[in-house]
């Protein structure tokens, strides 16, 4: 009898051993991830505008030099820019036949401008409903367009 207690006790030990010791791959769902958009997932690449498309999508496109930053938020929530233009001349425009400058934009990236002429692809203000009041601001940068300089024409 004493054996047959040893052996219960040894099997139960064994068994429940042996239970733990299993490992389950299910467990690990690492080992089974499926990527059902590896092939259309393109990582740290941005849609970058050409100056053809970017001037067709804008309401307005001014050229100048003349374009400062003078506020922004960045580090306070959402980040935007917002850019003064004190001269330059109309390109295009589907909104207003008149521009007074100066002029205040707002773009939600920092642009990288230079000090020749620059093209200035602008849309309609969507959003930021209480900057556009209190700083009468009404147009904002067109978000996918890169800053093209003005080309000088051959004469």
């Amino acid at each position: 009898m004493n054996v047959k207690i040893r052996l219960k006790y040894f099997l139960t030990v064994f068994f429940v051993a042996f239970l733990c010791s299993c490992e389950k791959k299910y467990q690990r769902p690492d080992e089974y991830n499926v990527d059902l958009f590896k092939d259309e997932r393109q990582e740290n690449t941005a849609y970058v505008m050409s100056e053809a498309e970017a001037y067709d999508k804008s309401d307005m496109v001014l050229s100048s030099s003349d374009i400062k930053l003078i506020d922004s938020s960045s580090g306070r929530g959402k980040s935007f820019f917002i850019y003064k233009i004190t001269s330059g001349s109309v390109r295009k425009t589907t909104r207003d036949s008149v521009v007074a400058f100066p002029i205040e934009i707002l773009s939600t990236q920092k642009l990288k401008l230079k000090q020749d002429s620059s093209y200035i692809f602008l849309e309609k203000l969507k959003g930021f409903r209480f900057i556009a009041e209190e700083k009468k601001i009404k147009y904002q940068w067109v978000s996918a367009a890169p800053v093209y300089p003005v080309k000088k024409e051959s004469k």
